[in-house]
């Protein structure tokens, strides 16, 4: 099984790692692009900071995020589930994980990157910003550079794959074999897709597959009724519909923990 997950804006400050060694991250097909990507970056920081803020849309009060990109290879490093905060991460808790659940985590959850492409749990990366829909200044987008070489990595993956990528990081790279997960919030027979529950609810299916595992599609559909209201299936894609009572579910499991 592998969980594709979406990279997160915050992202914890500091590190306790050694700076950034671009050859001793997972998927080493992926280094000749993340050599590129970093690049860019530090040049750009370096010598083209207003560009860059622009292209990131980061406004002078968060200008440490340039600073970020500016020290990509010097900074310290964390672990990628301990660098990625936010709501998706906070309801899937990693650390608190044990046991197969956690070994599970290790193995089969997988970041979605603008820089660095794909990510295993325990890869170690620096702070940084860079988003998926992105275009960077003499390089433009950055579906052009990832599909080429995303795409073949993860075409050549064995097993079950869940993908829980957003849109912009989706667009990055096909995966047509996946099973794709989405979050409806049902207000009244009309449903939409909201950012928070959207975030929140992923998080928590990823944990229920780690601690459950999976290798087909009505495994996922099964781990997904213990985070949402209703699941719906259609060939390779499963719906989580939420009403109301998935939300006070996840504040009390999260209370327990």
């Amino acid at each position: 099984m592998l969980v594709l997950l979406p990279p997160s804006e915050g992202k914890a400050a500091g590190g306790t790692g050694r700076p950034l060694d671009l050859g001793a991250l997972s998927f080493p097909g992926l280094t000749a692009v993340r050599e590129r990507l970093v690049g860019a970056l530090e040049r750009l920081a370096r010598d083209d900071p207003d560009g860059l803020r622009k292209a990131l849309g980061v406004s002078g009060a968060h200008s440490q995020e340039l600073r970020a990109d500016a020290e990509l290879r010097t900074s310290p490093t964390l672990p990628a589930l301990s660098r990625y905060t936010g709501v998706l991460y906070d309801a899937l808790d990693a650390d608190s994980l044990r046991g197969s659940a956690r070994r599970r985590a290790t193995g089969s959850l997988v970041v979605a990157s603008a820089l660095f492409g794909l990510l295993r749990a325990g890869d170690p990366v620096p702070a940084y910003r860079l988003s998926a829909g992105t275009s960077l200044p003499g390089l433009g987008g950055l579906a052009p550079l990832w599909r080429p070489v995303l795409e073949p990595v993860l075409a050549g993956e064995r097993g079950l794959v869940v993908d829980l990528r957003s849109g912009a990081y989706a667009a990055l790279a096909r995966v047509p074999g996946a099973v794709a997960v989405r979050v409806l919030r049902d207000q009244g027979g009309r449903r939409t897709v909201v950012s928070h529950d959207n975030k929140h609810t992923k998080g928590r299916l990823a944990r229920a597959l780690c601690e459950s595992g999976a290798r087909s599609v009505r495994d996922v559909a099964e781990a997904g009724r213990s985070v949402s209201d209703g699941v719906e299936v259609d060939g390779r894609r499963v719906d989580l519909v939420l009403h109301g009572l998935a939300s006070a579910r996840g504040a009390e499991m999260r209370v327990q923990r």
